[in-house]
């Protein structure tokens, strides 16, 4: 197919590189030009305006922000749906509120388009490995015609149900993954005075009953900042972690839940990134209450 994909930031520069790597056409677009540098080199076509991408591609993916670039990017003057769109399909892959994307559907849809949200689990390796987990809402007949796309990317897609549900099947999946890395921190501050180097600590924590499958993924990044070592890129940073507590508890609310693990998490976060930087990989939360004390 001819695949155009709206924001291009770590992960949609990996989602790209893995479409074209199967077989698709691939035209992109970007607010940052300088971020497309890679793709072009390796044939991608880049479209001057996201109208320009809706109009040459059969189907569109979008991996944005927030919901004010959502807003921007397929409401504005040159959007995504001032374009002919007619029978076209919209994969929207973003981590949004769950109230947003059916909002944005019903606008797609009365353009004539059809329209899925599948935001996915799993960060710039998986995605470049066609290794995500996807989260899908959406009407049988458009996940349908969404699913080989999908397939291509992801080594499990889940249906939950209507638009709206794929975004809160995420927070779902999210939400232990946010309280283990605080959790994970406060464990590390128990160890600090036993005499295991942190990279024997950190392997053999992965080991354990109590471990989460990330620890295996992540643990040089932790093994790194504990003894002060750069520990590389940056996959997911603390901003993106607060982002998505902060939905989380909102979700929460607007179902009469209540989410105190969540709630201690954020202001736990937050006092990490006032300390640290939100840019810092998520990771280094469980870095920073060891060494809380000297701070």
């Amino acid at each position: 197919m001819h695949v155009g994909i709206a924001g291009v930031g770590r992960m949609g520069t990996a989602i790209a590189a893995r479409l074209m790597e199967v077989g698709h056409t691939l035209t992109v677009w970007n607010r940052s030009a300088e971020k497309l540098r890679p793709l072009t080199n390796a044939g991608a076509q880049v479209a001057r305006t996201p109208a320009e991408l809706a109009g040459a591609v059969e189907a569109i993916i979008t991996i944005l922000t927030d919901a004010p670039a959502i807003d921007a990017v397929y409401h504005g003057p040159q959007g995504l749906l001032s374009a002919d769109v007619k029978g076209k399909l919209f994969i929207e892959m973003s981590t949004l509120p769950p109230e947003v994307a059916p909002a944005l559907a019903e606008r797609v849809r009365a353009k004539g388009a059809a329209f899925v949200e599948c935001p996915v689990g799993g960060t710039i390796g998986p995605a470049r490995q066609g290794k995500l987990l996807g989260l899908m809402g959406g009407e049988p007949a458009d996940v349908a015609r969404a699913r080989p796309i999908l397939d291509q990317l992801c080594r499990r897609v889940q249906h939950a149900g209507p638009i709206g549900s794929g975004a809160v099947l995420k927070l779902a999946v999210n939400l232990p993954l946010m309280v283990y890395w605080q959790a994970l921190g406060e464990s590390l501050a128990m160890c600090k005075q036993l005499n295991i180097k942190p990279e024997e600590l950190l392997d053999f924590l992965a080991d354990t009953s109590g471990a989460a499958n990330v620890l295996r993924i992540r643990s040089h990044l932790i093994v790194a900042k504990l003894k002060g070592e750069d520990p590389g890129p940056v996959t997911f940073n603390i901003d993106g972690g607060i982002k998505d507590v902060e939905a989380m508890l909102a979700e929460g609310k607007r179902r009469g839940i209540e989410l105190p693990l969540v709630q201690r998490t954020l202001e736990c976060y937050e006092e990490v990134r006032a300390n640290t930087s939100g840019e810092a990989e998520i990771s280094s939360i469980a870095a920073y209450w060891p060494n809380r004390g000297n701070r």
